[in-house]
């Protein structure tokens, strides 16, 4: 392996991987590097929306029902009450996270991307980045080393505006999926997500502002979601995770560009952080390809409205039990809009619709 490339992306995570095969697709050669080896594991909700799997489409990846466990739509449960929508089309997949980014290698390693595994990056450099003592050459340099990147931070982008943090923890239970709907279960103080990843396993992510939240005190917090966990043996290990929608002014400077959760986050309560790193690894690799970063900025902008407006509206519902209260009674009585917001959330429906959706929402309110 040569000792410069025109893209160095240093993380190979989900959003590393994404943007080295739409840049690779650009005719760049690329060198994605990461202090780990694959496959790596991460604690998420592992559910993959519609969008999603289009958004992978778009980068070459088909993931098969086989590969994980599919589902309809998505469930709201508490307050005593439920409500549920389908998606306005396709269907997701629940699909463990270690399946998914071997996914994204292979489909890399097919495109022509190289790899240096168990590689730490420990600065920039004029020339490029160093490794060691050596420096390794590169045109652009694509920070996609996480929520707490180092890239950033040397690049001189750290400042921010900083959403209150939250905790999350995964793990997985033995058990036949009860539901063809991805869950979310509501609690005084929590919340917590239930995909189906397997004929006999599910995901289940709690998430709090209370880092004391943890599996077992689910039956305090989530009795129906323990009901279905009696008899079920636990996988593996539980992962923790910090969650916080974090929003920086630039995602780029000179010839350094971020990507992912070094860029930006929204809360994990969305579910679309993957969705959104997929859409920005093409807007990335367009950008490259125009040789000007400033129609990624712009791009970047424009993909995290949708998310970041839903978890806002989420989060206010986490935060003010009386609102969330009065919201799941008026979806369960008015069950279209909730399939309203189902098609907004997965991008199936235009800005005009969002508007009509919430003046709808509130009418609803004022009747209950």
């Amino acid at each position: 392996m040569g000792d410069e490339t025109d893209v160095l992306v240093i993380g190979g995570g989900p959003a590393g991987l994404a943007a080295a095969i739409a840049v690779r697709k650009q005719g760049f050669d690329v060198i994605v590097a990461d202090g780990a080896e694959p496959p790596i594991d991460k604690a998420c909700g592992e559910g993959l929306m519609p969008d999603t799997l289009a958004a992978l489409r778009g980068l070459g990846i088909e993931v098969d029902e086989c590969e994980g466990y599919p589902f309809r739509g998505i469930r709201f449960l508490g307050h005593g009450t439920e409500v549920e929508a389908n998606f306005p089309t396709g269907q997701g997949i629940g699909v463990r996270r270690p399946v998914l980014h071997q996914k994204l290698v292979e489909q890399a390693c097919a495109a022509g991307v190289s790899f240096r595994w168990k590689t730490s990056i420990t600065g920039l450099h004029p020339n490029g980045v160093v490794v060691g003592r050596k420096v390794l050459g590169a045109r652009w340099i694509v920070g996609a080393d996480g929520i707490r990147s180092r890239v950033r931070r040397w690049a001189g982008l750290e400042p921010h505006t900083l959403g209150e943090p939250r905790y999350a923890f995964r793990r997985h239970y033995c058990v036949k999926p009860w539901s063809d709907c991805m869950e979310l279960y509501w609690g005084e103080s929590a919340q917590a997500y239930v995909t189906p990843v397997g004929r006999h396993q599910v995901c289940i992510v709690l998430m709090s502002r209370d880092p004391t939240v943890r599996f077992p005190s689910i039956e305090t917090h989530f009795p129906r979601l323990a009901k279905h966990l009696a008899q079920a043996a636990s996988a593996g290990t539980e992962r923790g995770a910090v969650t916080l929608t974090r929003r920086f002014e630039r995602v780029y400077c000179g010839r350094v560009v971020l990507i992912g959760d070094a860029s930006g986050t929204v809360d994990a309560i969305t579910g679309e952080g993957l969705r959104l790193n997929f859409d920005q690894a093409k807007a990335l690799a367009d950008a490259l390809k125009a040789g000007d970063l400033g129609r990624y900025q712009a791009a970047h902008r424009r993909l995290a409205r949708r998310p970041r407006f839903m978890g806002h509206l989420m989060l206010m519902l986490d935060r003010h039990p009386e609102l969330r209260a009065r919201a799941m009674r008026a979806m369960a009585a008015n069950p279209e809009v909730f399939a309203r917001l189902l098609a907004i959330h997965v991008g199936a429906t235009s800005p005009r619709h969002l508007a009509t959706t919430g003046t709808l929402l509130g009418w609803r309110f004022v009747a209950t």
